[in-house]
């Protein structure tokens, strides 16, 4: 699955534009590494996302195409 589609089916960011967005500008990073909307991720990889106001950093623990909302929390997990 591509980062900009699975960070909006999980609910972390909104839209897929501001994702793909936030992917252009260098703001989202898969394994230290800064990427591309299109980049395909797999379970097990760590993304970082950074905000104005500090950032987010979490381990991809499950990859779906939909998910409800009460079972989003099972995609991913945060870490520090």
């Amino acid at each position: 699955m591509r980062i900009d589609k699975f960070l909006k089916v999980s609910r972390i960011l909104k839209r897929r534009t501001l994702a793909q967005e936030a992917c252009d500008k260098g703001k989202v990073s898969v394994n230290g590494k800064p990427v591309k909307p299109a980049h395909q991720i797999k379970v097990g990889d760590t993304v970082e996302i950074t905000y104005t106001n500090g950032g987010l950093k979490f381990v991809i623990k499950e990859i779906k195409e939909t998910v409800k909302k009460d079972d989003v929390q099972n995609l991913y997990e945060i870490i520090n």
